[in-house]
């Protein structure tokens, strides 16, 4: 329903106003707030089954990807939407806020009126939030490294994951690199999964050391693939799955089949050609289903008990025990 500058969508039993639905939020495709209000629609029983009943945070471009952005955690209801959910969630430093819950679409077409593009999305879920029920791999381009290997990387955690019986699910990130999921059964907090991805980081470096690595100081990593670990810490967000990055082209952070990793093009998956491959293949990570973390925490004990210590921490965290110095290799010898 249209109202003057104002679409009004009736989505999951409420009114969502979309005020200024023609504002462009793409210039250089013309697409608009509208737009981006219907590609969410396209893709709602996905994004759903990816994000629904988390925490999310929200990045928003009020003006569009050509404008200014700031993130927004905190988020009141109001006369105007009482049914919005929020649930309580911590920062490393112990701020307590109120973050959106996605309930369902009509909470994240209610942030995207507010300008929000995509979504940064908790490991738990608001109705346990003591548990982090997803293991998150994330490969990233960096200087010497391509998206060829970027592919090669993400065969050899699969195989390594597949071997411990673990399966994990591919997703572009919406930029130049893939993330890799693992749900799992909420038995463990996010210090113990994060526990799960150093262990896992540095098996694949000791079976792929040409290629991948587990150092956290860049320059210790040369042309390899990181596997960042710190993306498993407590209280970290990642980019969801289905969200429209804020670049000129509206890429997509899209789930994909294996079958799929060689040919797989980040750049021509965008809020235009998306729900299309939605409608024809449906959703790649239906299959998705909460598994054990035990093998990969196995693997932390083992290297707990041979004399290895934790692997650095991000300087937002406090310091952990059996941590080592949060000094660059290169700075500590300085300091020697």
């Amino acid at each position: 329903m249209a109202g003057g500058d104002v679409e009004v969508l009736d989505v999951a039993g409420h009114e969502v106003r979309i005020t200024s639905p023609g504002k462009v939020f793409f210039p250089e495709r013309g697409d608009t707030k509208l737009d981006l209000a219907r590609y969410y629609l396209a893709v709602a029983e996905p994004l759903m089954a990816a994000m629904g009943g988390r925490p999310v945070m929200l990045q928003r471009f009020p003006n569009g990807v050509t404008g200014s952005s700031f993130f927004q955690k905190r988020v009141t209801p109001t006369k105007a939407d009482p049914w919005l959910t929020t649930t309580k969630v911590s920062t490393p430093n112990g701020t307590v806020s109120d973050a959106l819950v996605a309930v369902d679409l009509a909470h994240v077409l209610w942030a995207v009126n507010m300008g929000c593009l995509g979504f940064h999305v908790w490991p738990s879920t608001a109705a346990d939030p003591d548990h982090a029920d997803e293991l998150r791999i994330d490969l990233d381009p960096s200087p010497g490294v391509t998206f060829p290997m970027i592919r090669e990387a993400a065969a050899e955690i699969r195989t390594l994951l597949g071997s411990l019986g673990i399966a994990c699910f591919p997703k572009t990130t919406g930029n130049r690199g893939l993330h890799l999921y693992v749900r799992l059964e909420p038995r463990w907090d996010g210090y113990q999964v994060r526990a799960a991805a150093v262990a896992m980081a540095r098996e694949l470096e000791r079976l792929r050391p040409d290629l991948l690595t587990a150092a956290w100081w860049k320059e210790e990593r040369g042309a390899r693939v990181f596997i960042d670990f710190n993306q498993n810490a407590p209280h970290k967000t990642v980019f969801g799955a289905w969200s429209v990055r804020a670049n000129p082209h509206g890429q997509v952070s899209t789930p994909f089949e294996w079958h799929e990793l060689e040919t797989i093009e980040p750049r021509s998956l965008t809020m235009a050609t998306v729900p299309a491959r939605v409608a024809e293949q449906g959703d790649p990570w239906a299959a998705m289903v909460p598994q054990s973390l035990e093998p990969l925490l196995a693997m932390s004990e083992r290297d707990m008990a041979s004399g290895l210590m934790d692997a650095p921490w991000p300087p937002v965290y406090p310091k952990m025990p059996n941590e080592p110095p949060r000094v660059a290799p290169s700075r500590a010898r300085k300091e020697e």
